[in-house]
């Protein structure tokens, strides 16, 4: 497949050097490992090429992928949190947190996070945007131990993950299934965390409501101003599949999220050469592809994920996309 890669800058986390002080690691053994110059340790964006090559080079000069994931984790001091992290960490509870992680994350792609709450279950599930190639492994590592990590700092407890699954290499499983507490799956179909939905609930002992009233203006305009630089299109996708598992998809509340008329909404996409209803179409295929690569996951609960309460409704509309049926197109596809 032909890779492409965003030229768009990435904000380049500054904690990052800070972190490899306190491992040891000297910034200009990864810039060269990196083969990038030593000017890239003073600089505030960087290509997703040098982005992505800066994580690769600190996974190689640990040696391991795993043990790379987690001496950055726990070494890394709250007081070097940027303002998106601090506002998390000081946030009302997990749930709160982790909807702010997925929100602010939009400001520093490439990741992108999408929550979904269903039964006893919080799945997190990391995407790459803006670019067609991987991110480095340590890098998805540490994007969703980080999201655990956070649960313990603010909750003062030592929760642990019900899964973490990995669609590459991990180096040392076993030290990364004593991180998480929980099973680790590699050459998974996609990149995600599993959590328990009640701990969800828990409050952060964290919590600084003044912090919070200083920041999320700014943090909100910031994300707002973001999402107006990006393709008006591919910004509605994601809300709607942020939106699906709850039911609220509808073009009305798509509008609401945006601060936008529903007139003005329909008008943009025409703009961009398509409609709320072709876009409802694709997140709901590209979603329900994504859970039939997922077994644990049986075809009516894929058929709720993307919004379908009747499950005939969910096989007409896959057929239409797919030519197949979901339970087919999963044994053929997905490999079981």
């Amino acid at each position: 497949m032909n890779q492409q890669q965003s030229t768009k800058p990435i904000k380049f986390p500054s904690g990052f050097w800070t972190g490899l002080e306190q491992l040891g690691i000297a910034s200009q053994d990864v810039a060269r490992q990196a083969g990038l110059p030593l000017t890239i340790i003073t600089e505030v964006k960087v290509t997703t090429a040098e982005y992505f090559a800066l994580w690769q080079a600190y996974s190689d000069l640990i040696g391991d992928v795993a043990h790379a994931i987690i001496g950055l984790v726990t070494a890394f001091e709250t007081s070097q949190y940027p303002p998106d992290a601090l506002a998390t960490y000081h946030a009302r509870d997990y749930r709160d947190a982790l909807n702010r992680m997925a929100r602010y994350k939009q400001m520093c792609p490439p990741e992108r996070l999408l929550i979904t709450e269903m039964g006893e279950e919080c799945a997190i599930e990391l995407e790459w945007q803006e670019t067609e190639e991987l991110g480095p492994a340590v890098l998805t590592g540490i994007t969703l131990a980080y999201l655990l990590e956070l649960g313990r700092r603010g909750t003062g407890q030592a929760l642990t993950a019900l899964g973490a699954e990995f669609s590459q290499p991990m180096g040392d499983v076993e030290a990364l299934e004593r991180y998480f507490g929980c099973p680790v799956r590699t050459g998974a179909a996609k990149n995600r965390l599993v959590l328990r939905r009640r701990d969800l609930d828990l409050p952060f002992i964290t919590y600084n409501s003044e912090l919070l009233e200083m920041l999320t203006p700014v943090l909100d305009r910031t994300v707002d101003e973001e999402a107006s630089r990006r393709s008006f299109t591919g910004t509605v996708k994601w809300i709607i599949k942020q939106s699906l598992m709850g039911g609220r998809y509808d073009i009305q509340t798509v509008a609401r999220e945006l601060k936008l008329g529903e007139r003005t909404l329909q008008r943009r996409l025409t703009e961009e050469g398509t409609s709320f209803k072709q876009l409802l179409a694709q997140a709901r295929h590209e979603q329900a592809k994504a859970y039939l690569a997922d077994p644990l996951l049986d075809i009516h609960e894929v058929a709720c994920l993307v919004g379908y309460e009747d499950q005939n409704s969910f096989y007409r509309a896959f057929r239409s996309w797919e030519g197949d049926t979901p339970a087919h197109w999963r044994a053929e596809h997905a490999g079981f």
